[in-house]
């Protein structure tokens, strides 16, 4: 991925959450802030509009979305405001004027309906008049339905969409993509028609390796035919070619809420005494750092100083050198530590802090990143979620020294698999099955 071409569009929506949900204890505090319990109660109506959020899809509104598809969202969330406050009038002592509880509801929902109206309508006007928040992209094809997609885009600028290039079924593959680099596209819209005739696939395997996202767009007779999620950007049907369970805010805010939650309590419960312990076996053996910091390739290609406890001696082939079996890099207490997967544990000042997840593909070295990315067709697809401590393809017998060309093909295999069907219960499974193996021991864990 070209670095010059991120945006921060991936930001609006968390950040709309937390304003909603500092709206809400706001306006609770100065209606409740003599009840008892109040804390306990603020922290009820938090979690609950949370959860109400996601299953009403509240915060899924994109640049193509309808205020005709908002307003029913802003109806939904209300419904499960009412029957949360519903709740908390019978989970403790009644409040002595349930009006207020009323009033409550009534003047947080006006509120938050206003911002998210306002936010909306800003970025619109964001995009239509000063030209920001923009995404480039490129058509491929000539028919009819790109044409209105066209005619569409360039008549609501308030979506942000520049389309760069026309491109038609005789182009060429090397110039689309020549484009795509070039230009920093960001979303290719193809005809459907080029899927079902199996034309194009190199574009498709290169969209992946750039992590350039992918839109179909089908005719009648597809729509007719084929079972498929779409979306309408005005009245013209769209179908992206990757959607994933994290693509959800919900999603996303519920592996973030895990991840703060379960390395908090390591970090406090653990770490808290046992890096003091690790720093003196460390420097008693050798000399140097605790901790060994190198750059790693995270979220959206985006580098990160990933830390583990040193378990080597100082080397100046660390960020290019992976280690190997039987390393005369290694101290004899790194050999424990790695034995042992303890050398990982802070890693978890990476969750905490936003850059790693517990669970995920693991982050490779940069160098390696871009040798791999070469390597195995699809491989940036990993990198469209945050890499984590441990993953799937490192508890099915894939971690440690890539060897032959199968072992990363075959951990790209099963990141793929992860990132297309995460679920917090697959995400307690590979924690599970990760403490099992450091106890029964891994043969490349070294």
């Amino acid at each position: 991925m070209n670095k010059a071409n991120r945006n921060y569009s991936h930001l609006i929506h968390p950040i709309t959450l937390i304003l909603d949900l500092v709206i809400l204890n706001t306006v609770f505090y100065f209606f409740f802030r003599e009840v008892e319990y109040e804390f306990l109660l603020a922290t009820f109506l938090s979690i609950s509009w949370c959860f109400i959020s996601w299953i009403t899809h509240f915060y899924e509104v994109h640049r193509y979305s309808r205020v005709a598809k908002i307003v029913p969202n802003i109806v939904k969330q209300f419904v499960g405001l009412v029957i949360a406050v519903a709740a908390l009038n019978g989970i403790l002592d009644r409040f002595d004027e349930p009006s207020r509880l009323v009033y409550f509801t009534c003047l947080c929902m006006l509120i938050v309906s206003v911002l998210k109206l306002t936010i909306y309508f800003a970025l619109k006007y964001f995009r239509r008049a000063l030209g920001g928040n923009y995404r480039n992209v490129i058509f491929v094809g000539d028919t009819k339905e790109l044409k209105a997609l066209s005619d569409l885009f360039r008549k609501r600028k308030d979506m942000g969409y520049r389309i760069l290039h026309y491109f038609n079924k005789e182009e060429a593959f090397q110039c689309i993509t020549a484009c795509v680099r070039e230009k920093k596209i960001q979303e290719i819209f193809i005809c459907f028609d080029y899927i079902v005739n199996s034309r194009y696939p190199d574009l498709f395997n290169f969209a992946d390796n750039h992590a350039v996202k992918l839109k179909y767009v089908p005719d009648e007779k597809h729509l007719s035919t084929n079972s498929l999620k779409v979306h309408y950007y005005g009245y013209i049907p769209i179908i992206s070619r990757r959607e994933f369970p994290l693509d959800r805010l919900g999603n996303r805010l519920l592996k973030r809420l895990f991840d703060i939650v379960f390395s908090s309590v390591i970090i406090v419960f653990i770490l808290s005494w046992l890096v003091p312990l690790i720093a003196l076996a460390i420097r008693w053996e050798t000399t140097g750092p605790i901790f060994f910091k190198q750059k790693r390739t995270g979220l959206h290609d985006k580098e990160f100083m990933c830390y583990k406890f040193r378990s080597m001696k100082s080397n100046t082939e660390a960020d290019q050198q992976h280690t190997i079996k039987n390393d005369k890099r290694i101290t004899k207490v790194g050999a424990f530590m790695r034995t042992t997967s303890i050398d990982e544990l802070p890693q978890f000042f990476n969750v905490f802090r936003g850059d790693m997840s517990i669970v995920g593909p693991r982050p490779h070295m940069l160098a390696h990143t871009k040798e791999y990315s070469q390597r195995v067709n699809r491989f940036m697809l990993r990198h469209l979620i945050k890499p984590g401590i441990t993953g799937m393809a490192q508890t099915h017998g894939y971690r440690g020294e890539i060897e032959v060309d199968r072992d990363i093909i075959n951990r790209f295999k099963y990141d793929l698999f992860y990132l297309e069907n995460w679920s917090l219960l697959l995400d307690l499974k590979i924690i599970y099955l990760t403490i099992l193996n450091m106890f029964k021991g891994e043969e490349k864990a070294y």
